[in-house]
């Protein structure tokens, strides 16, 4: 499974959020992490609408982790950013032929299950823990 570059552009910049304690401008954010600015954007406008960035406007605005972003499931936060995508799209242009009576798009499904079942018990919190957190926190200081 291949997830969304957005996915991996929110899961970065939550990371990077949470062992800061000053707001991250989102220039610096796509400076850190090598991310054009606009598609960053974007992406933070989508957290903040997901209640796990705040937000605040003006000279010395920028973006920090809300409260309960610490706390947050990273197999919930991929299945939200994910959305009701399949692995493969047995239904696409060209519908599969063997769709109807096929196995393997219920092994897939229940892989893709494990796979966010393995993320669930992960939160946001445990994703910034030594030595993760000295490489985040290096970033972007000068």
């Amino acid at each position: 499974m291949r997830l969304n570059r957005s996915t991996d552009i929110s899961l970065r910049i939550l990371m990077l959020s949470a062992v800061r304690d000053d707001r991250l401008t989102i220039d610096e954010l796509a400076e850190v992490l090598a991310v054009p600015r606009h598609h960053l954007a974007k992406v933070v406008q989508r957290l903040q609408h997901l209640g796990l960035l705040e937000t605040v406007r003006g000279r010395s605005g920028g973006v920090r982790l809300a409260g309960i972003a610490h706390t947050a499931s990273i197999g919930g936060l991929v299945r939200k950013l994910e959305g009701d995508t399949e692995v493969v799209d047995c239904e696409g242009e060209q519908a599969c032929p063997l769709s109807r009576d096929c196995l393997l798009r219920g092994a897939l499904r229940r892989a893709q299950e494990a796979f966010y079942a393995t993320l669930d018990p992960i939160t946001v919190g445990d994703l910034i823990a030594p030595p993760a957190r000295q490489v985040l926190l290096s970033l972007g200081r000068r």
